[in-house]
């Protein structure tokens, strides 16, 4: 039995294809096909990783008499979100509107024009939970439509009227002036909602939150407050030492289900792993923690090692299941850690909170309470648990690639090898830069967003675009390549054009994609960073290489416009926070004119570089390499920095002390 997904290259809609479901991927196909039969469309979206997505399947998707309930009243589809990042923020918008909460599986209600009237998340088979069941839910809207279409269809138009009006971007009568009182305000929410115990923020379910800690270590370092750096010390090393953290394997779980980071949500997620890596090693340059440095480190080798594509691309997701179960994969019972590690059993499991009743569901997930010296004694043991648990069943592998999630890898794998001084990450970083834009950029420019052994499809979306070339920008300051500033500026300008909105700020889609109910336009951030976030943050940087005013107005705009919001819901905006914060530091651009590897050009950059410097952009090289580097020349015949702010250039200098002095 196989049904249209069949044909398909996602992961996720592959796990349906052989449903009794007679689903359909979205597209003209699906809309014609409901709009000829005059029915209503089912439209569910979810992914691969989602443990919530598979029960609904194995209990309703797999169900003969659901699937004729759904086969012969709708038209039926299914999305997967990472795929289709547009669909979901418009239908997850409705479901939210509808029910005032959301999530995944992710459950709507079409008319054959594509506008929502009814939804919800997960639908049990059975009424429980306080919820109705599935069955209930088909046939109620399945004799809604027959019986009160007119309603129903009205009020799909007042949801679309809901999605656009939050899509909009209200800058107010009057410009805005960006102000280091909105930072100030956020600061001021992200210490009242602290939990000084645990860390983090929020009771459970706790997520990690890196784009807020990578502006607390900001604020530290701009202001040098202390409490901003305490909550980040807090809430990293709790996460380092929770289950959240795979103690054995490296890498971050998507979250954890209690408050103090033991139980995780078990699919990792390689968003999470290119942010948490950069917030890591960041901590460690403000705070010297060598802990700091070796959860990065492990980090990207747990990437390096499990997602990682030969092509040079980096999948998307691992499972939270193996074998049927949540978490199997990772726990452990005394007996199988004495089976392995015999006499030496009892320290770790003492080290790691290991006990005969577990922490869950009878078993033990691994937890750091011990100290460091107990850690470093135990790198021995540790390998073996590794080596036993390798010969396990693993959890499944979503191996799409995903152009905006691996341009954040690649600015966490290029950030690392130039602050580590690590030649095997600046390789695969390279790799990574070079598979992008060769397998997902076609030949006018444009960008594509997914890509599954050699099928590369669904035109690019604003976060494709902001995150690669964030991630160019990373490469290109650990390499000093041109080829890597000169395509971060191509997508820039082609972002610019395709994405642009006359009035201000970008929207989710270009002006070449299909048709939707609303052209999207998602200004929070959320586990990702928010594509315009993300674009202010590269025009600001663009702005000091490519020395282009225009890059920066265009993300003034951008701020100007929704910077109301940052100081009320600052982990809703942590990214926009992190380009105010950067806008406003008058960051320093600084020119190193001389050959990339020559002694005293290394020189020069060691001293602009060495240590945690979130506000600059630097070039080095020759005139003709980058604009910033340009009109500038060698003071007799010496590598020269050119140190520069607001427009404004200090004398040249080609001591390095001197350089330091002037950068203080």
């Amino acid at each position: 039995m196989t049904n249209r997904l069949s044909h398909e290259t996602s992961p996720y809609l592959l796990q349906h294809a052989h449903n009794p479901v007679d689903w359909y991927p979205w597209g003209e196909e699906a809309l014609e096909k409901a709009h000829a039969e005059d029915k209503p469309i089912f439209l569910s979206i979810g992914y691969s990783a989602c443990h919530w997505c598979h029960v609904m399947a194995h209990e309703s998707f797999e169900d003969e008499r659901v699937a004729a309930m759904l086969n012969e009243h709708f038209v039926s589809i299914k999305v997967d979100r990472e795929e289709r990042p547009d669909l979901d923020h418009i239908y997850m918008t409705a479901v939210q509107a509808l029910t005032g909460s959301g999530g995944w599986p992710m459950s709507v209600f079409l008319t054959p024009e594509g506008q929502p009237f009814y939804g919800g998340t997960y639908f049990p088979p059975v009424r429980r939970y306080g919820m109705p069941s599935f069955t209930d839910v088909l046939e109620a809207v399945a004799q809604g439509w027959r019986d009160r279409r007119p309603e129903l269809v009205a009020s799909g138009g007042k949801l679309v009227d809901i999605i656009r009006q939050q899509s909009a971007l209200d800058g107010g009568p009057e410009p805005i002036v960006l102000h280091p009182a909105t930072l100030a305000s956020a600061l001021q929410n992200l210490h009242k909602r602290f939990d000084a115990v645990h860390g983090g923020w929020s009771s459970a379910p706790k997520f990690p939150q890196p784009m807020a800690i990578e502006f607390l270590l900001r604020t530290h370092h701009t202001s040098g407050d202390t409490g901003a750096l305490q909550m980040v010390e807090k809430t990293l090393e709790a996460m380092a030492r929770g289950g959240i953290y795979d103690q054995l394997g490296g890498g971050f779980h998507r979250y954890s289900v209690d408050d103090r980071w033991l139980v995780p949500h078990f699919e990792k997620m390689l968003y999470d792993e290119s942010q948490l890596a950069r917030v890591y090693l960041h901590a460690w340059q403000v705070t010297g923690n060598e802990f700091f440095r070796t959860i990065a480190v492990e980090t990207l080798d747990y990437v390096v090692r499990e997602m990682a594509d030969p092509t040079g691309g980096f999948t998307s997701t691992q499972d939270a299941d193996s074998e049927g179960e949540e978490g199997k994969f990772f726990v452990w019972t005394p007996a199988e850690i004495r089976a392995v590690l015999g006499a030496d059993a009892d320290d770790f499991m003492a080290t790691y909170g290991v006990t005969e009743g577990g922490n869950f569901e009878g078993k033990n997930i691994l937890e750091f309470v011990g100290d460091m010296e107990q850690r470093a004694d135990l790198v021995e043991a540790r390998r073996k648990l590794f080596v036993a648990r390798e010969e396990r069943v693993h959890p499944g592998r979503d191996d799409k690639v995903l152009t905006s999630w691996n341009g954040l890898m690649l600015a966490a794998f290029a950030e690392a090898a130039r602050v580590l001084g690590r030649d095997d990450y600046r390789q695969v970083a390279e790799s990574n830069a070079d598979f992008l834009l060769r397998d997902l950029r076609q030949d006018n420019g444009r960008l594509l967003h997914t890509w599954k052994a050699g099928d590369a499809k669904v035109n690019g979306f604003l976060e494709d675009y902001s995150h690669l070339i964030e991630g160019l920008l990373e490469l290109y300051q650990a390499t000093f390549q041109p080829r890597w500033y000169e395509a971060a500026r191509e997508l820039a300008e082609t972002m610019i054009a395709h994405f642009g909105d006359p009035d201000g700020g970008f929207y989710n889609t270009s002006d070449e994609h299909e048709a939707l109910i609303t052209r999207p336009r998602e200004l929070q951030d959320g586990a990702v960073p928010s594509g315009n976030a993300m674009t202010a943050t590269v025009l600001l940087k663009l702005a000091g290489l490519a020395a282009e005013p225009r890059y920066a107005e265009l993300a003034h705009e951008s701020l100007r416009r929704v910077q109301p919001m940052l100081a009320q819901v600052p982990l809703g905006f942590g990214q926009w926070l992190l380009a105010l914060d950067y806008a406003l530091a008058h960051p320093r651009e600084i020119a190193i004119v001389g050959d990339p590897a020559a002694g005293d050009t290394r020189s020069l950059l060691e001293a602009a570089t060495t240590g945690y410097h979130p506000h600059q952009v630097v070039a080095v090289g020759t005139s003709v390499d980058v604009p910033l580097l340009q009109d500038r020349a060698k003071l007799d015949g010496h590598a020269t920095a050119y140190v520069c702010r607001d427009a404004t250039c200090q004398a040249p200098v080609t001591d390095p002390d001197e350089l330091r002095v002037l950068l203080r």
